[in-house]
């Protein structure tokens, strides 16, 4: 590195969007409002690197609360990497997130690097791609997310996650360009679903029920909510032969994957009732 100067802050509000922006270009096709709702999941874990006043590198390092966070983001303009800008920015995230166990979806070639640090692979997961659209039968067990109680929905989201993340949650389900769903069984909410326009396409995310069949139906309804013949996406954990089965029987093909890695234990989630993962960016 030369003498200018780099620093290393918190991003404003309207700085989010740039990180959002980066990955873009990176191929990562993030949701058109994304920015809005990664803010409030942790106002305080969005970090720029600003070279002479030019933002070069960005990371995400969301404290969700005393003991867990989550690392995402992890860009550096092309032309200021292999200088040592991006390693900077990945030791003031990990310091925001001092004490946490801290999760990851890293690129699978970037595995080593990671365990350098002390992260180790839980599994992996897979981004399927199809079409959106198709019939969907009418099911009178689904319903609008936003017509339940939220503590409900809260409450069944934290049962795949290991921390509560109400203020995201609120944000994430109430989104323009959005369907948020849930399918209840004997009165219960047994499974959750949001589908939302990314730069390209769809994507859903979370998929969340307590079987196979729940799973599909929501599956089946948030697709039929959207434009037709769109592309779609759908991240699921590769341990979950029930979630890869659903994106099969939908004509869905693998077009990456990613190293679910974590420094601490696995966290214990229900794993076979996760058929959409939230967002490979904070979990």
């Amino acid at each position: 590195m030369d003498s200018k100067h780099y620093e290393i802050r918190t991003m404003k509000p309207d700085e989010v969007s740039i990180a959002v922006e980066w990955a873009a270009q990176e191929g990562w096709n993030p949701g058109l409002h994304d920015a809005d709702s990664y803010y409030y999941a942790d106002k305080t874990g969005f970090l720029v690197g600003v070279l002479d006043d030019e933002p070069i590198a960005t990371i995400s390092a969301i404290r969700y609360d005393a003991s867990f966070g989550f690392i995402g983001f992890y860009i550096v303009k092309p032309e200021y990497r292999g200088q040592g800008y991006g390693i900077q920015i990945w030791n003031a995230a990990l310091a925001h997130l001092e004490d946490c166990n801290i999760g990851l979806d890293g690129v699978v070639e970037q595995q080593d690097n990671y365990k350098k640090s002390g992260f180790q692979l839980a599994y992996s997961n897979l981004r399927y791609e199809g079409l959106s659209g198709g019939q969907s039968p009418e099911d009178h067990a689904i319903v609008a997310l936003t017509a339940l109680p939220f503590e409900t929905v809260a409450a069944y989201d934290q049962l795949f996650f290991p921390a509560s993340r109400p203020a995201f949650l609120q944000h994430w389900i109430t989104q323009p360009d959005c369907h948020a769903l849930g399918i209840l069984e004997n009165g219960m909410l047994a499974g959750i679903g949001v589908i939302r326009q990314c730069r390209n396409g769809y994507k859903i995310g979370p998929l969340y029920a307590e079987n196979a069949d729940l799973a599909e139906r929501l599956f089946a309804a948030l697709k039929s909510e959207v434009d037709p013949s769109q592309p779609l996406f759908l991240d699921v954990p590769e341990v979950n032969q029930a979630a890869i089965a659903l994106a099969e029987k939908y004509d869905m093909t693998v077009s990456f994957g990613t190293a679910r890695m974590y420094t601490g234990e696995q966290p214990a989630l229900p794993l076979e009732r996760l058929f959409g993962v939230t967002s490979f960016e904070i979990g």
